[in-house]
């Protein structure tokens, strides 16, 4: 398939400026850079995907029918995006950069969020901004055991694997992003071979595009890195006592900071002494090179970790589960001295299901969905304080991995929604895959019959690279990161699966690149990390609890024969409101005569059960058969007709005058009718258009043989979905 990069033509005035079209589906991506300094001692990039309802043909449904704020969908793509093309800006290039994404149009065919990677992608070539890339990406689907690249919406909806590929030039890994169907390992690692393969197409793509058309990257002001002659100065001064920090294994997360801080407190204002003209920055980065250096080569020289482990071995775990009775399932899963995630499962209507908007569901074909992870990150973790506002970015794409990590061992036809939280209480690398962990150990408590239990771990890289040519001469992989492996190290490696194959994976790199051989390992160490976690978990809980709680939620069904459905509801929905107001249930509609009724607990069942019974005690009927004759009970004379009753707790129903006799008559008296007079009718089945009874006398009138049918109470509207049981009748 056929994928077109333009520039030059829109928004001339950023720094850099290209389109990606794929079938009808256009992304216009834009690059700017300011050229003063940013005050941040990081690389200030922002990245901003933004679905614009106009692209599909669409408005939007909010009071003001304009775009608002970012969507989830916008927020993970954005972060996609990012992760991306952060690792090629060159060390130190601390200046404000923004790429914003903006949809021209969208065919419902090809998602943009792929076409916007590549589009960022050939603005940062195109400019004058300074950045190491180009990178190409592409997304890899699996349908019937073959690889799909770029596949459509409707390729995607079958497939098995739903993977994202950055990739850079001569074949390195940038960006792994996946969701899988519980695929094998080898069909996993046959996929990312497939996915780096053709992103070297459009690599040189925008290789040539970049002869043609690319501005000289400019000269920077100043990269931000650590002068040489003051690294030097705080290797010595300082050396000796982190070595003996970092080599103390005696030490936790808390401890060791506090011993570093207070070596780098004491070697700056040595530094400060001897170099007073250096600038504050200058300082306190040549004491983070210096501690860098000494944390990567122990571990590349020593195989020394920081705890005492070896690189491939696990941090203690502990797992708990039923923590509080009250819950519908709950999990502690514990790994290391700090990590702990509480999760907890709440099961509610399908109702209650997340609602994607109209633009999300036409830009990216996001339908509802009735299984959610929310991940939770409070700033007590890390021993520190902060604002307990909104959900943040990080929170959201951790809460996401966490959650397409368990999607799919979630049965589909199971009869709830389905929450998981995650609270992480205390954090040192990795609380995303411990969300996973302990939500997989969750969900088994509350009684889900899942296929199997999910684990996750985080594997860590450090790496050696030559001085002349920047590749990689040597590396350690390292499994079950801590945070400050992550902080020192080139990689954070996040996969999640069960013991037969790979449910999620993302891989975040502050490398420009790494072969695939290296993330074929990483894979491999991660299996063996992930079926050593299984074993652990399954000591608490290796399957499924066969009940679910007798706390939790109920669902019944109720069969209405739709001429008693207007009983049911009541005018206006009246009946409907006031049970869901009374009783906390909810009722949904199955079909044309079922209902569903969701409770909260099976004390809000129960009274839900008293109250429809209230509501239809004095309706309920019996199968009439077309055709035959009923004694029917004369209740009230009217100017129209009579109303009668074929059974005592029926509701009367109107036998019209033109019923009454083969003459024309005007008033029923005319007959001499009276109240409690019984008269023999003949039942004709319901009108059509309202469900009313249609009966007849004046049918009976003409000489012909009937049968006549003797009723008994029966039930009509049935709690469980039980169907009607037919009249007795005699001759």
């Amino acid at each position: 398939r056929k994928m077109e990069l333009s520039s030059g033509k829109l928004a001339r005035f950023a720094d850099g400026s290209a389109v990606v079209q794929l079938g009808d589906t256009a992304v216009m991506v834009t690059a700017v850079s300011k050229t003063k300094p940013s005050a941040s001692q990081f690389m200030p990039l922002v990245v901003d995907y933004r679905q614009k309802a106009a692209a599909a043909g669409r408005i939007p449904t909010n009071y003001l029918r304009r775009e608002l704020g970012s969507t989830d969908k916008e927020i993970l793509t954005s972060r996609v995006i990012d992760r991306s093309i952060r690792p090629l800006f060159p060390v130190g290039y601390f200046y404000d950069t923004q790429i914003l994404c903006n949809l021209l149009a969208v065919d419902g065919v090809n998602d943009p969020d792929v076409l916007a990677i590549n589009g960022a992608s050939a603005a940062l070539a195109l400019s004058d901004i300074p950045w190491n890339g180009p990178i190409g990406a592409v997304r890899v689907g699996l349908v019937d055991g073959e690889t799909i690249i770029n596949p459509t919406r409707k390729q995607m909806s079958s497939s098995a694997l739903n993977l994202v590929v950055a990739g850079a030039p001569q074949n390195q890994v940038v960006m792994l992003e996946a969701t899988a169907e519980n695929i094998l390992q080898q069909d996993f690692c046959h996929a990312i071979k497939v996915g780096v393969k053709h992103t070297q197409q459009i690599i040189q793509g925008i290789q040539q595009l970049v002869k043609e058309r690319g501005a000289v990257k400019r000269t920077v002001q100043k990269l931000f890195v650590a002068p040489e002659e003051i690294v030097e100065c705080a290797k010595k001064l300082a050396f000796n006592k982190i070595y003996a920090v970092f080599t103390d294994s005696s030490h936790d997360k808390i401890s060791r900071d506090e011993a570093i801080n207070k070596i780098r407190l004491e070697t700056e204002e040595q530094l400060k002494e001897k170099f007073p003209e250096a600038e504050p920055y200058e300082i306190m980065e040549s004491f983070n090179v210096v501690s860098k250096d000494i944390f990567r080569n122990l571990v590349l020289n020593e195989y020394r970790r920081c705890d005492g482990r070896d690189l491939t071995s696990l941090r203690d775990i502990k797992c708990e589960v039923n923590m509080f009775k009250m819950l519908h399932g709950s999990a502690l899963f514990q790994r290391g001295q700090t990590q702990v995630v509480l999760c907890t499962v709440t099961f509610d209507s399908i109702e209650s299901s997340v609602k994607s908007d109209l633009i999300s569901t036409a830009v990216s074909g996001i339908k509802d969905k009735n299984f959610m992870l929310h991940y939770e990150f409070p700033p007590y973790a890390t021993n520190e304080i902060g604002k307990v506002t909104g959900m943040n970015r990080r929170e959201l794409g951790h809460g996401a991995l966490a959650e397409r990590a368990l999607k799919p061992i979630i049965p589909q036809d199971f009869p709830f929604t389905i929450r998981v939280t995650s609270e992480v209480l205390e954090s040192n690398g990795s609380s995303s895959m411990a969300s996973a962990c302990g939500g997989s150990l969750a969900l088994m408590d509350a009684g889900v019959p899942v296929s199997s239990a999910v684990a996750g771990v985080a594997i860590g890289l450090i790496t050696k690279c030559s001085l002349e040519k920047g590749d990689i001469e040597d590396y350690r992989l390292l499994t079950d990161i801590l945070g400050i492996e992550d902080y020192y190290g080139d990689m954070d490696f996040k996969m999640a699966g069960t013991s037969k194959g790979i449910t999620a994976l993302q891989v975040d790199l502050k490398l420009p690149g790494i072969p695939i051989k290296i993330v074929m390992e990483a894979i491999q160490q991660a299996t063996a990390a992930k079926r050593e976690i299984l074993q652990i978990m399954n000591q608490t809980l290796a399957k499924p609890r066969p009940n679910r709680k007798e706390s939790g939620p109920v669902v019944e069904t109720i069969h209405v024969p739709l001429s008693k459905r207007l009983r049911f509801i009541g005018p206006g929905a009246y009946n409907l409101k006031k049970l869901q107001a009374q009783t906390g249930v909810t009722v949904s509609h199955l079909d044309e005569e079922t209902y569903s009724v969701f409770a909260p607990t099976p004390s809000a069942m129960h009274e839900a059960r008293e109250f429809i019974r209230e509501i239809c005690k004095d309706d309920q009927e019996v199968n009439l058969e077309f055709g035959a004759v009923y004694t029917a009970t004369i209740t009230e004379i009217r100017d129209s007709g009579v109303m009668v009753k074929l059974y005592p707790n029926m509701t009367p129903v109107l036998l019209h005058n033109s019923q009454l006799d083969q003459r024309k008559i005007k008033h029923p008296s005319a007959l001499g009718l009276e109240v409690g007079q019984e008269i023999q009718v003949k039942y004709f089945g319901r009108d059509p258009t309202d469900g009313r009874m249609r009966l007849s006398r004046k049918i009976l009138q003409s000489p012909a043989t009937t049968v006549l049918k003797t009723l008994t109470d029966k039930n009509s509207i049935v709690l469980g979905g039980a169907v009607p049981q037919s009249s007795t009748s005699s001759q």
